[in-house]
């Protein structure tokens, strides 16, 4: 399967499944659950960045183990619209993980997912600097996953 946009990675959804949120950092993935009635995602957890075939391995049981169809990921486009290196190796990402396995993957723009994490973190939750790295990872990839959750149920009104 190819990377599909979000509308159509709703339509191809088995009944009753959830969907995974990935923030592909430099040296992280964070990773969103979405719940089977695609309303609401949830942090899940962090994945260390070591090598590609560890990395897939473990989305691919996590995807199994909450029973999730697809994979939305935070694409980073530059503030133009434009797609800068961060962006090509989300793409090489997602093409790497169609290599090994046929998964619905849809791209959702994160222009504003760290950032609003981030704020959330510093104004609301009075974190550290140094606790808020690991947490705005994760909660970024439920802020991803929550936007594309978000159009899709306004599609369907």
């Amino acid at each position: 399967m190819a990377v599909i946009d979000i509308t159509e990675l709703k339509a191809g959804l088995p009944a009753r499944h959830a969907l995974l949120g990935l923030d592909l950092g430099e040296k992280t993935i964070g990773v969103a659950v979405s719940d089977i009635s695609l309303t609401l995602a949830s942090p899940l957890e962090l994945i260390r960045k070591t090598k590609f075939t560890h990395e897939a391995e473990r989305l691919f049981h996590l995807m199994q183990a909450r029973e999730a169809a697809g994979l939305v990921i935070g694409l980073p486009v530059n503030m133009d619209g434009t797609e800068g290196p961060r962006a090509q190796s989300c793409r090489a990402f997602a093409r790497n993980l169609l290599r090994l396995r046929d998964v619905p993957i849809a791209f959702w723009d994160e222009r504003w997912s760290s950032a609003a994490m981030n704020r959330f973190l510093i104004e609301e939750a009075d974190l550290s600097r140094a606790k808020r790295a690991e947490v705005i990872d994760r909660n970024a990839a439920a802020y991803i996953l929550q936007g594309a959750l978000d159009r899709i149920k306004g599609d369907k009104a």
